[in-house]
């Protein structure tokens, strides 16, 4: 079996600030092969993002730590490299898109001048020929009058456009990886849509493998091969697509199925919340992070963090109710065996 592109080994990442550590990753681990598309999914403040600068080595120096592990990507260690080999990585060999595309566009420049400006970072080209393959990055991504649209500037496009500048800029060297953090959170749902379409006809253009990071489950059902589930810092459950979709093994991936709207249903479908608030971080208690929340809670689960159980065809969960000690009556509705 081929060696994967990337693998996250055990990473553990922590913040410090005046009087308190918070430990923002906990322990992660996932490999992704080439031309896969991983989705990471999770509550605001699970740790998915962070886990995906990381990779990019994009965390504040000055109060970031990385206690424990190791990011490999093509046999090499992102978090040992030195910054002028990450430097040759970022936008070449791996790319990323933000979520706010207004952010991360520089808004006294023009479009083009930004993608141009990627293109001769990492390839000999001349002006008039960045000039030519940025148009044709615009026209990939659905921009009309790309040629005229070069000359824009980053406040006269839409939300949308401005999400497909972004994608353009990031595909623009040809990446091996493409990392698209909450790339829809702020666009109506029809821009959503054809944001995730147009990403999925790049990847089958490119052969791009891509890490979708989204607090969202749908926007992940039609597009992931894989889905990672995380929850304060952690990988809870992990599986394939339709495994996490129509078997999913631990009671908080259940309770944000559940809370996803069913709009293909014929009946009135109640939406059903998880309760509580994600775990502080700075103050985490022993045992299962999600027992507080959890209606399935045993003892053990206040005492010991479960480790993760794995199944045959990669589907992984860590979670107490999937313990072989555990009695199988204990199970919610829902929710399978490993």
């Amino acid at each position: 079996m081929a060696e994967p592109m990337l693998s996250v080994e055990n990473l553990h990442v922590s913040f410090q600030t005046k009087d308190k550590e918070v430990r923002a990753v906990r322990g992660v681990n996932f490999s992704l092969n080439k031309g896969e598309t991983l989705a990471i999914v999770g509550e605001s403040g699970s740790g998915k993002s962070v886990t995906a600068k990381s990779i990019m080595r994009l965390l504040p120096k000055h109060n970031t730590k990385v206690k424990e592990g190791r990011i490999i990507y093509e046999g090499r260690d992102l978090l040992t490299a030195s910054i002028r080999d990450i430097q040759k990585i970022r936008g070449s060999d791996i790319s990323m898109v933000f979520q706010d595309p207004m952010t991360s566009l520089n808004p006294t420049m023009k479009i083009g001048k930004q993608i141009i400006e990627g293109l001769k970072t990492y390839q000999s080209i001349s002006k008039q020929e960045g000039k030519t393959k940025a148009a044709e990055m615009l026209k990939l991504v659905g921009i009309p009058n790309a040629e005229e649209r070069l000359d824009a500037y980053p406040h006269q496009f839409s939300g949308g456009m401005r999400q497909r500048v972004g994608i353009a800029m990031a595909l623009a060297c040809n990446p091996n990886l493409l990392i698209a953090d909450e790339p829809t959170t702020a666009l109506d749902v029809t821009i959503q849509a054809q944001i995730l379409e147009l990403m999925t006809d790049m990847q089958k253009k490119t052969g791009t493998a891509i890490i979708l990071i989204t607090h969202d489950l749908g926007v992940v059902a039609n597009m992931a091969d894989r889905i990672a589930v995380m929850y304060a810092g952690e990988i809870i459950e992990i599986g394939r697509a339709e495994e996490i979709f129509y078997k999913p093994q631990h009671p908080y991936t259940l309770g944000l199925l559940q809370s996803m709207p069913k709009p293909h249903t014929s009946r009135t479908v109640p939406l059903i919340p998880i309760p509580g608030t994600p775990p502080d971080l700075a103050k985490l208690e022993r045992g299962c992070p999600f027992a507080p929340r959890c209606p399935h809670t045993m003892k053990v689960c206040h005492y010991f963090n479960p480790e993760m159980q794995h199944a045959s065809g990669g589907h992984s969960v860590s979670c107490w109710l999937q313990d072989k000690r555990t009695p199988k009556e204990n199970l919610p509705a829902g929710v399978g065996v490993v």
